[in-house]
């Protein structure tokens, strides 16, 4: 086999001569060794070199890192000359005599991977997905290698030097959960706030109708315009539409002209994370608009929040006689925790460590001005030189600035088409559309917008909740925003609070508009988003399903649903084949009892009892391993308790009967709801059962709850006589003991009367007029404070360097 030669490459020799015989220090080496980057600019060997120990050599020492560096030119006998010749098939018999060269290892780079999952997919793009690259400050400055060369032992550590070269990303604070109570608060004040932002939306929709207001806008619409938005009815369907449709764009673009935003509108009231926050807040900018003075000035001039421009706009058209609502998107305080806050005043706001930030300030100024003088010194060689720059425009203030706020707006307009019979949506001041219903519900990140409640208000002062014909998503997400969902009560509050401003009866158009809301609903697409299927009232996942709910043995999928790029399908199922399931001992206490040879539909897991429960350990034995079976109500069947025989009441082992439910009162006998009816029965010596109709429950172990008894039917007159007459008995002998209590009184009194006259019997009516004065100046003394002080409230301090003082006094 042909031997090859491996010669070290020359231009490590020649660069190693070159260097050592350079006489003249290189300046821009020197000043990339000071910024601490001159090891990064060097090229780095692809591979170690490899160097033979020689037989009889007497070198056995490693050489230093710093007395070997890797230019230096090698002995003549291991690089080119015949004896460096050998074969390939010796070469992995003679590595392990060969002897490798310590080599500076680079400092390790701050940027690390990290793998959220550990699923092992074949697939590179979707194991990207899973690595998330921490942010690493490049403006830091480098770590001085040239210190680190000088140690021979090196030491690897990612840990410290991840959290030295890359700050920690820091996500927001986690906030803390609210507590029941809280949620009750939030509830309670959102509720509160409503009403607030009803009454207040209600005073408004009133000064749309005030005649001066309407007479100081009707001017400024044309005859023309006026004609076009009160179409006769000898228009057809579509005339009539398009006339009002022309009119409204004509008045739109009067009003976009002619009408000034200079003051904010209503917006989204946040919550504070702290009391503190809420001591230095204000309110910049708001609505001035707080009377009907004020609106009437607003309505002569033209100006004023958006706000003000819809509500001005709305008695503009109902100055012509256009029926207008205006409709207003209720901002009240979120009750769920997850929504956006107020942001933290500048004096609250945590300030880092002032010495840390002057030492990082410290080292970047100075790292800044070492490759400032790097780029000079670059440019300068290249002789460059920099353009001029172009003055920067100032910006003028001539006209008024622009009042951020939200691009959505929170008051508009509906107009009646009557030639549909059909509300429709106007908004000249925002979004300048109408006939658009779907534009006006913002996202979910605007935080001074949220739509939720939408109340259209007409001009006799009834309102309509409209939220359905605006929400995109209202069975999905807008639901969850209002008040039906933490009560529970399936809207219930809100109807009761609504039906203040109902009409006392419904017209055709309101039932029109009340179908055309329903059916809205009914269309509503089904969600894309897994979270959207939680609570759903029409579909629903069985990861959302709750402890006690299975599906039915013949629940078919209604479709599926993605829980991500990398989330396998689920299946999306109709609410209706949801069904409750509960424990057999459940069943019976609702008056059900399971079928026999029934399999559960479910099996509960055990749960963990705390260490030291207060469950006894046969309590504890009856417990099954596996869990608790449960049952769905198709499982069970009416509980039939035994019937009475002879008069005789079956009863459990504790000598009562379970009466949970009133059908398991069993039959021939009743029940008996009286305190006095287990006394009556004994004394009639008939058998009864007392009747336990629940428990009370303090803590884990519950109390029979006893009411009344349970007889024989036949006897139930002749219980309730008995009843009736102990019942008469104690309301006389209650009757007798109010009476002699009063009698006694009397006596009293009178004995006094008389104790009295016989005292005063001889004196005359002058001194017996002086006793009493005496007699009331003496109550009056008695009963008023004293400004004397108490010697016994007195402290009397018995130190000893008081004594022989005399209290005070001086001794003589």
């Amino acid at each position: 086999m042909v031997g090859r030669k491996r010669n070290v490459p020359a231009r490590h020799t020649r660069r190693g001569v070159n260097a050592g015989s350079h006489a003249e220090p290189d300046v821009y080496q020197q000043m990339l060794a000071e910024a601490g980057a001159s090891a990064l600019d060097q090229p780095s060997p692809e591979r170690p070199l490899k160097r033979r120990r020689l037989p009889g050599s007497q070198q056995e020492s490693k050489p230093d890192v710093q007395d070997a560096p890797s230019h230096k030119q090698p002995p003549a006998d291991v690089e080119g000359s015949g004896n460096g010749v050998e074969d390939d098939e010796n070469d992995d018999d003679d590595d392990d005599d060969v002897e490798f060269q310590d080599v500076v290892l680079p400092v390790p780079t701050a940027q690390t991977m990290e793998l959220e999952s550990d699923d092992d997919g074949d697939d590179e793009h979707d194991e990207d997905e899973d690595l998330q690259l921490e942010d690493v400050d490049f403006s830091a400055p480098l770590p001085d290698i040239t210190h680190a060369q000088k140690n021979s032992n090196l030491e690897l550590n990612l840990t410290a030097h991840k959290a030295a070269a890359s700050p920690s990303k820091r996500h927001g604070e986690r906030r803390k959960p609210l507590s029941k109570e809280e949620r009750e608060c939030r509830i309670d004040i959102h509720r509160m706030h409503l009403l607030c932002l009803l009454s207040h939306v209600a005073r408004r929709n009133a000064w749309c109708n005030d005649s001066e207001v309407q007479d100081a806008l009707r001017r400024h619409l044309t005859n023309k315009t006026v004609n076009y938005l009160t179409p006769g009815s000898h228009l057809p369907q579509f005339g009539q539409a398009e006339s009002l449709k022309n009119g409204l764009r004509q008045a739109a673009e009067m009003w976009k002209m002619k009408f000034e935003i200079t003051q904010r509108g209503l917006q989204k009231a946040l919550w504070a994370e702290v009391v503190a926050h809420l001591q230095d807040y204000e309110v910049k900018g708001g609505d001035s608009c707080l009377d009907l003075d004020d609106f009437r000035k607003y309505a002569a001039g033209l100006e004023g929040s958006r706000d003000v421009g819809a509500q001005l706009y709305c008695a503009l058209l109902r100055s012509v006689g256009v029926q207008a609502r205006l409709v207003c998107s209720l901002q009240p305080l979120s009750f769920t925790p997850g929504g956006p806050t107020l942001p933290k005043p500048e004096s609250i706001k945590s300030s880092p460590n002032p010495k840390v930030t002057q030492e990082r300030r410290t080292q970047e100024s100075g790292a800044s001005r070492t490759r400032r003088r790097l780029e000079l010194l670059n440019t300068a060689a290249l002789n460059f030189q920099p353009r001029s720059t172009a003055p920067v425009a100032q910006r003028t203030y001539d006209s008024p600035r622009q009042i951020r706020e939200s691009a959505y707006p929170i008051y508009w307009v509906e107009v009646l088409d009557k030639g549909h019979q059909k509300w429709q949506p106007a908004d000249p001041v925002v979004t300048h559309t109408f006939w658009k219903p779907r534009v006006f519900e913002p996202p979910i990140t605007d935080k001074e917008n949220c739509l939720s409640y939408v109340v259209a208000f007409e001009a006799d002062g009834t309102a309509k909740d409209v939220t359905r014909r605006y929400a995109k998503a209202y069975t999905a997400k807008t639901r969850r925003m209002r008040v039906e969902t933490p009560l529970s009560d399936n809207g219930e509050w809100w109807r009761k609070t609504m039906k203040l401003f109902r009409r006392r009866r419904a017209t055709d158009l309101d039932q029109i508009e009340d179908i055309e809301l329903a059916g809205v609903e009914a269309r509503e697409p089904m969600p894309r988003n897994v979270q959207d299927f939680k609570d759903h009232p029409v579909y629903a996942l069985e990861r959302h399903m709750r402890r006690h709910e299975v599906l039915v043995p013949e629940a078919k999928p209604s479709g599926t649903v993605s829980a991500g790029s990398r989330g396998s399908l689920e299946k999306i199922y109709r609410r209706k084949d949801v069904r409750v399931a509960r424990s057999a001992d459940r069943w019976y206490r609702m008056g059900r009892d399971v079928k026999p040879n029934e399999i559960p539909a479910k099996w509960l897991q055990k749960k963990a009892r705390p260490k030291g429960s207060k469950l006894d350990d046969d309590e504890a034995d009856k417990e099954d391993d596996a869990g608790t079976p449960i049952y769905t109500m198709e499982q069970t069947e009416l509980f039939e308790p035994p019937p009475v025989r002879n008069g005789r009441v079956p009863k459990n082992k504790f000598g009562n009967i379970d009466a949970y439910v009133p059908s398991m009162i069993p039959k021939g006998a009743v029940h008996i709801a009286h305190e006095q009816a287990a006394r009556a029965a004994f004394i009639l010596g008939v058998d009864y059962a007392p009747a336990l109709t629940g428990f009370s429950f303090t803590g884990r172990h519950g109390t029979a709850v006893l009411n009344g008894i349970v007889v024989a039917m036949e006897f139930e007159a002749a219980i309730q006589a008995v009843i009736d007459g102990m019942v008469d008995v104690g309301q006389e002998m209650e009757n007798e003991r109010k009476s002699l209590a009063a009698l006694k009184m009397w006596r009293r009194l009178l004995m006094g009367l008389r104790i009295r006259e016989r005292i005063w019997s001889g004196v005359d009516d002058e001194e017996r007029k002086e006793a009493e004065r005496e007699a009331e100046l003496e109550a009056e003394l008695a009963n008023a404070e004293s400004d004397v002080t108490d010697e016994f409230d007195m402290v009397i301090d018995d130190d000893d360097k008081y004594e022989g003082e005399g209290g005070g006094f001086l001794v003589e």
